[in-house]
């Protein structure tokens, strides 16, 4: 080769080439990606991928309320066909809550061992094919181990997609990014039931096709999952998260082979039980928020659950699509909630989470309360505002407690096991809310629940101005 030659090269040459064939890889990624765009910033790729996560975890939490709330939408038209007794519903809520709680505890902290992707992958398989059964067995004392497999899979969506924000968004953003993320929750709620009521009612008038459409929901947002998902920006070249902010402004290409060598070298440790706990050893207020939330998230649970029978009893005589469709202003409320308690505990209260939360806790007491004087007008219109305030109030503390403060208390190295350990604890509370509204009256059921947020909002008042230990 001649000196011309070398001379052309020289640029390329000045290019380190790394020994180990992992590095030499990246060296030829960082070489190939500069020539393509030499100006990208580490900061401009972290926005793009902040708005894929933050879409996709919305997308797929959304999409886990379609098979979990089949039974819900189903519940009427098993209760018609009289061969169950009111209480059956609520055995079966109670043992999938139980299933619920169970892996609620452990699923965040494997979450924090093996990643989000395999996690959550898992559990939508699992949610697909037990509502899918649910749909098929003929008899009804068959739901109960289904109910259990169902448990086991929805448990595995919040902590792991909660540990997707937090790998991608700072504390300070959080709140609003938490906010917006917490309207999965609340608009699966809000179109689930409706949209599966009207397939299995209007459509086919069959509840099992309840369950059906559910599965099917679930499945096309699992195929999205797979391809879009990823754990954390290291995973694609991008600092950590709670790196060296400057990091960001560097040339996104010079930092992509290297990050790819810690991650190749980085081990992998082994998942132990000590790990179900380590949130809550790392932020004793992870504990705390644990115990708000099993006393808070029984109200939430009893109308998502029972929702529609709660409005028959409310006014006697409306057909089974209007009970169905007057809930939804409970879950219209909660899409707008989290967004607004969210915002207001990132500006107004300068990132401090308890403020807006016992302020939401103590409204939620009085509309709770206010049940039986709302029922004994027989007033639809009556019924659906009032229900429009306890979502609206219910959410707002509901995601602060179990989003934003979770995964702030817990950092981002924490964040799935904080969320799953406060999720675990809420979710052991839920089943208060799936068990009581079969076994007493509604007026019972408000009252028992104002009770338990009043006693949240005391309990909280003295975390009044606590942050997280990283602001």
């Amino acid at each position: 080769m001649g000196s011309g030659s070398f001379t052309k090269e020289t640029p390329m040459d000045a290019q380190r080439v790394p020994e180990s064939s992992s590095q030499a890889h990246g060296a030829q990624i960082v070489i190939e990606e500069k020539s393509v765009n030499p100006s990208i910033t580490n900061r401009q790729v972290l926005l793009r991928y902040q708005t894929q996560i933050f879409m996709l975890s919305w997308l797929v939490y959304a999409a886990y309320y379609f098979p979990r709330n089949a039974f819900s939408a189903a519940k009427v038209g098993i209760l018609e066909e009289g061969v169950i007794s009111r209480a059956g519903p609520g055995i079966l809520d109670s043992v999938y809550l139980a299933a619920y709680a169970v892996g609620q505890f452990v699923w965040g902290a494997v979450a924090e061992k093996y990643g989000q992707r395999v996690v959550i992958a898992g559990g939508m398989v699992m949610a697909m094919v037990a509502a899918v059964l649910m749909g098929v067995i003929p008899a009804l004392s068959l739901f109960l181990p289904l109910m259990i497999v169902q448990g086991l899979g929805q448990s595995t969506g919040w902590s792991a997609l909660s540990k997707n924000m937090a790998t991608f968004f700072t504390i300070s953003k959080r709140g609003r990014a938490m906010g917006f993320f917490s309207t999965s929750y609340a608009f699966g709620g809000l179109v689930a039931v409706p949209v599966m009521g009207w397939v299995a009612y209007t459509l086919f008038d069959n509840w099992r096709w309840a369950f059906f459409t559910g599965a099917m929901v679930m499945l096309v947002v699992f195929l999205i999952f797979l391809v879009l998902q990823k754990n954390r920006p290291e995973d694609v070249g991008l600092p950590g998260i709670d790196e060296d902010p400057k990091k960001f402004d560097d040339d996104y290409v010079k930092g992509h082979a290297a990050a790819q060598a810690r991650e190749l070298e980085a081990p992998r440790e082994k998942f132990r039980l000590s790990d179900l706990l380590a949130a809550a050893r790392h932020d004793p207020m992870v504990l705390r928020l644990g115990i708000i939330y099993f006393m808070i998230k029984p109200a939430r649970y009893a109308i998502l659950l029972w929702g529609p029978v709660l409005v028959l009893d409310a006014v006697p005589g409306v057909d089974n699509m209007t009970a169905i469709l007057v809930p939804v202003t409970f879950g219209l409320a909660g899409v707008i909630a989290p967004v607004v308690i969210g915002w207001i505990s990132d500006t107004v209260f300068k990132a401090r989470r308890m403020p807006p939360c016992v302020l939401s806790l103590l409204v939620l007491c009085v509309a709770l309360a206010l049940w039986q004087p709302a029922a004994s007008l027989g007033s639809v219109w009556v019924i659906a505002v009032l229900l429009g305030v306890v979502g609206f109030t219910a959410y707002a503390a509901d995601s602060m407690v179990s989003g934003v403060a979770a995964i702030d208390f817990g950092t981002s190295k924490h964040a799935a096991g904080a969320a799953g350990f406060i999720n675990g604890c809420g979710s052991v509370g839920s089943i208060l809310g799936g068990l009581l509204p079969g076994l007493m009256a509604a007026t019972g059921v408000f009252y028992t629940f104002a009770g338990t947020a009043l006693i949240a909002a005391v309990l909280l008042i003295p975390a009044w101005n606590r942050r997280p230990v990283a602001v």
